[in-house]
């Protein structure tokens, strides 16, 4: 799903934060550069009734439960989530407060192995951002129940992230595109500077289970910030490369 992964990144896995002053050289304005980055996702489709089926949609336990009739129910977050059967695709729709923020279309392939997920994203302006994703199954299951995985997202959106100083000993990531922010302080345990060029942080859900890791690591040059995020349950890291403005 569009920026299933990202949002997920931007509001859970960018939970970063040091205790540098202004010269941290996290600082600074960054953009995605979709050529070297490799967005694994995984998600899974599990049958519960007729037409009930409970959707984790990042792979990471978040597992959200409708009935598939085409009307909005309850999602994660805040989110409404709707599936419609079209002939042999399905079309999921997430809303927010009654604005569309995704929509995609699922087809199978003729063999059942192969799932396309043709998504588009609206950002907060309405403006649509178009994905493809191509995943494919592992494990059992038939039709659109199973587990999915796709390391072939084509990033095709622009994505920036302003780092700012957060408090003297934190850390301010804010996604440009939306103007949401995370405002994290270094705490040394979940959250630590590994070196002057390394962070490396944890999320965990609200019972205390690891969700993810991540590294953010940035180039001798400091030119480049590569994030390493790895789902809990996910065996492929997603990898997500910045370059500096």
């Amino acid at each position: 799903m569009f920026k299933r992964s990202l949002q997920l990144l931007l509001f859970a896995c960018f939970v970063i934060a040091a205790s540098w002053a202004a010269d941290d050289p996290f600082l600074g304005d960054w953009k995605l550069n979709p050529a070297r980055s490799n967005l694994s996702t995984q998600m899974k489709v599990e049958s519960l009734s007729a037409n009930k089926y409970a959707f984790d949609l990042g792979g990471n336990g978040n597992v959200e439960t409708i009935v598939v009739d085409g009307t909005d129910q309850p999602g994660q977050n805040g989110t409404t989530l709707s599936v419609t059967v079209e002939g042999e695709t399905w079309k999921v729709v997430r809303k927010k407060d009654g604005r569309t923020l995704l929509t995609a279309n699922w087809s199978l392939s003729k063999d059942g192995n192969t799932l396309t997920d043709h998504l588009t994203g609206f950002d907060a302006n309405g403006s649509p951002e178009p994905m493809t994703y191509v995943f494919q199954r592992r494990g059992g299951g038939s039709g659109f129940v199973g587990t999915w995985v796709s390391t072939s997202a084509a990033l095709n959106f622009v994505l920036v992230l302003q780092i700012r100083p957060y408090e003297g000993n934190g850390l301010s990531i804010i996604d440009s595109s939306t103007g949401n922010a995370r405002k994290v302080k270094f705490d040394g345990k979940d959250y630590r500077r590994v070196d002057e060029h390394t962070l490396d942080f944890t999320d965990k859900k609200a019972n205390g289970e690891i969700r993810d890791t991540q590294q953010l690591q940035l180039s001798s040059d400091l030119k480049t910030l590569t994030m390493t995020t790895r789902v809990n349950g996910q065996s492929d890291p997603q990898i997500l490369v910045f370059e500096r403005q």
